[in-house]
Order: structure tokens, then C-alpha cells, then sequence
């Protein structure tokens, strides 16, 4: 099945309760796996290791903020 609609050229500004409940699951999993990476950022010795893993955090954080953004309102 072929969809002949032209692409939407910029998103609704209205977010669905579905939209909402989905962002919220990625924020926890965001915050989840930002916490689980600083944790062990903090229990090994390994300098290469240990920044590897603050990277790795700091890249889930970034997500979490701007997931976060797309739930505030004007």
C-alpha cells in the first residue's frame, strides 16, 4: 500500500496522551541507565574505564534533558 500524503512539514504542536506516556517510558530508561553508568563510573579504578562510562552517562543525561524539553509547555 503506497501512501500518497505529503510529508507533514512541521509536527503538530499538540503531543497525544500516547506521545506523552512514551516520552515518560524513555525518560525513565534514560534516568535509569544514566544512574546504572554514574554508579559504576564510581566503583572501578580503571581511568579509561571510569571516562569511558561518565561519556556514556553524560550522553543518556543529554537524552534525558531533552526528552524532558518535549514535555514543558510554552
Amino acid at each position: 500500500m503506497q501512501n500518497n500524503q505529503p510529508p507533514i512539514p512541521n509536527p503538530p504542536r499538540a503531543i497525544t496522551t500516547k506521545d506523552t506516556l512514551y516520552i515518560k517510558d524513555a525518560l525513565s530508561w534514560e534516568l535509569l541507565t544514566f544512574k546504572k553508568f554514574y554508579f559504576m563510573a564510581n566503583h572501578i579504578q580503571n581511568p579509561q574505564f571510569k571516562d569511558a562510562l561518565n561519556k556514556a552517562g553524560q550522553m543518556h543525561q543529554n537524552h534525558y534533558q531533552r526528552l524532558l524539553a518535549h514535555l514543558q509547555v510554552d
